[in-house]
């Protein structure tokens, strides 16, 4: 279904731009999103058949459809749906239309039914003037103080900056095709082609926007960090099948499983001198294999870059880059630690190392060696990441580079869960996955409001003008009173500065509510989701005897506190300037239109995500429930 879409998609761009098609970029989001959700339902239909409780294998083995994997395809799918939404402020709703009087070309009156709608992804202004109910595109205006007439408003004002949608929702396309099929990889040849896949399309939309220098310099850092650790995934490939003759991850499984066969002959058929430098060799690429991941993650000590990519590049963007890439990886990293150390049963071969003694050659290092580290590699990356996620963190002023570091801590706790490796940590890193997701979709979504509301602040402004016939010299067009010659929509709605939310409890108390909600919920302040989802990840942790770092898993979580509060601090109290304060209360009596309002689909969604977040503890055995069953598919198939 991706794919019918893409090539869909790639047809009807090239038509739109020879034959001037009228399909808009919005159109082709809202397709897009659409098709999204299609394809869930048609995962979702995939998972009544029996054949794939245990894995199915598909085109030659290089993929395996299982249970776990369809599940998190849908999920993908429908995150993926929710970010495509065509979020914009929904700022003329109440249709107003411009018109020039001609007797006093200097204001303007209201006269018909139109609106200006905007639909703004990040940096930049897209949408169309509509004068009773027909596109209009060369409207003439005058300048209001020197009698300057200005033509081609349209091109002017609404063209401005335009960023390219149509293409951004075709990137979205591939990276969600890559991030599905690297889940269902089975091959280290599908493997790489799908986190390529996935990777290339995730550098041209971080600088998608050409006309951002932020966004085009966060673009080329994170292609060429990510390249680098492409050659680390691709290395560690090469060096599995220079040792082993395989790509096949079963097979791979398979070859390292010998060891457990107690028949003497076969053992040294198959541990002679030149299969432990191979086990030797397999080991090196499985560590170059991982730590590609860990950095494609986040995970530290891999993490310099995230901070810089996601504060420099659309928030929108942000969303996109801290959720879905990540799910894929982890998912794919669950199902190549389960495949080593439950199909191969390495972890259970330092028990059998009697009857391997026959062979008089030192297996029990080299079977240690590789039950252990992997481990410790996970081990030793969420330790750093969950101190480096927490301690740098409390010294950001810019809210997506704070909440970067506090994707990094999250990461932490993923990794952890991955290291310890049991029935009970898989559960808990599925439903870690679920609550991640969701409370970050739901803040990044938040945060775009709020950048709307602040930014586009004066736009309101311009329909009082209107309303009451007053000379157009302030709000939309502000910039006339300068005499500039670019008129131009703010073009970067973005929040950048944790001081910018500064007492919008008072513009927006709602809002701010539900954004404080999400805060509590990923510092694990019960009852929200992100309390349980922690709590399942330290006791699976201290169940398999890892205390230490439980111990310091707790103590950040409590210290990482302190930065989400440091926001919901600035948003809900009170300022301590006084005059600030005042005028903050007078412009929000003033103008009741003050506030951007957001669109239907945009606020049910944080509303819906709220709840869920909040409520979770009064109904959470439907996701508990499922995400033990997930568990369990792994670990008895």
């Amino acid at each position: 279904m991706i794919i019918i879409t893409i090539l869909t998609l790639i047809v009807a761009i090239g038509l739109q731009d020879t034959q001037q098609s009228k399909i808009t970029p919005i159109l082709f989001s809202r397709i897009t999103s659409i098709m999204l959700i299609y394809a869930a339902i048609l995962t979702f239909n995939m998972l009544y058949l029996d054949i794939i409780e245990s894995g199915l294998g598909i085109f030659s083995g290089y993929f395996q459809v299982s249970n776990i994997s369809l599940s998190l395809e849908i999920f993908i799918y429908l995150i993926g749906a929710l970010i495509l939404m065509p979020w914009y402020p929904n700022i003329f709703n109440n249709k107003l239309i411009w018109e020039i009087d001609k007797e006093k070309a200097n204001t303007l009156k209201l006269k018909s039914p139109s609106h200006l709608s905007l639909a703004p992804f990040g940096e930049g202004v897209a949408g169309v003037i509509e004068l009773n109910d027909k596109k209009v595109d060369n409207i003439s205006v005058t300048h209001p103080h020197t009698g300057n007439r200005w033509e081609n408003f349209y091109d002017r004002v609404v063209k401005y900056n335009r960023p390219v949608l149509s293409e951004y929702a075709l990137i979205i396309l591939f990276t969600t095709l890559g991030g599905v099929l690297l889940i269902s990889s089975y091959d280290l040849v599908s493997m790489y082609l799908s986190i390529e896949l996935q990777s290339f399309a995730l550098y041209l939309l971080a600088s998608l926007y050409r006309d951002s220098e932020s966004a085009t310099s966060a673009g080329l850092k994170y292609f060429l960090l990510g390249g680098l650790s492409s050659c680390f995934i691709l290395l560690g490939a090469g060096l599995i099948y220079a040792y082993t003759g395989l790509t096949n991850l079963e097979a791979l499984y398979s070859l390292f499983s010998v060891p457990n066969i107690t028949d003497t002959i076969v053992s040294e058929s198959y541990l002679g001198q030149s299969n432990i430098s191979g086990h030797r060799g397999f080991l090196l690429g499985l560590i170059l294999i991982v730590s590609g991941f860990l950095f494609k993650i986040a995970a530290a000590p891999f993490h310099n870059w995230a901070p810089d990519v996601y504060d420099q590049v659309p928030t929108i963007i942000t969303t996109w880059l801290t959720i879905v890439p990540k799910i894929a990886i982890i998912v794919f990293l669950l199902e190549l630690e389960s495949g080593l150390f439950i199909n191969s049963d390495i972890s259970n071969i330092t028990n059998d190392v009697h009857s391997l003694s026959l062979l008089n050659i030192n297996i029990d290092n080299i079977i240690t060696m590789d039950g252990n580290i992997l481990k410790n590699l996970f081990l030793f990356s969420s330790l750093l990441s969950l101190i480096v996620g927490t301690v740098v963190g409390l010294a950001q002023y810019k809210i997506k580079r704070l909440l970067a570091y506090s994707t990094i801590s999250h990461v932490g706790f993923l990794v952890l869960a991955l290291a310890v490796n049991t029935e009970q940590s898989t559960e808990s890193l599925i439903f870690y996955i679920f609550q991640y997701s969701l409370t970050n979709l739901n803040t990044f979504l938040i945060i775009l409001v709020f950048g709307y509301s602040l930014n586009t602040h004066a736009l309101p402004h311009l329909r009082c003008h209107l309303s009451s016939g007053k000379v157009l010299g302030t709000g939309l067009l502000g910039a006339w009173k300068n005499n500039n010659t670019n008129l131009n929509i703010k073009s970067n709605l973005d929040i950048r500065y944790i001081s910018e939310l500064k007492a919008q409890f008072i513009n927006n108390p709602i809002l701010s509510l539900s954004l404080a909600i999400c805060l509590f919920s990923m510092a694990g302040v019960p009852p929200l989701i992100g309390f349980f989802a922690k709590q399942q990840v330290l006791y699976s942790a201290t169940y398999s005897g890892y205390y230490f770092i439980s111990i310091v898993a707790i103590l950040v979580s409590v210290i990482s506190a302190s930065y989400y509060l440091q926001i919901i601090k600035v948003i809900h109290f009170p300022i301590k300037d006084n005059n600030t304060y005042n005028n903050t209360q007078n412009n929000n009596k003033n103008d009741s239109n003050s506030i951007i309002p957001v669109t239907n689909i945009h606020s049910m969604t944080i509303s819906i995500l709220t709840l869920t977040i909040l409520l979770f503890i009064l109904n959470p055995s439907i996701l508990l429930n499922s995400t033990h069953l997930l568990a369990l598919s792994i670990f008895n198939c």
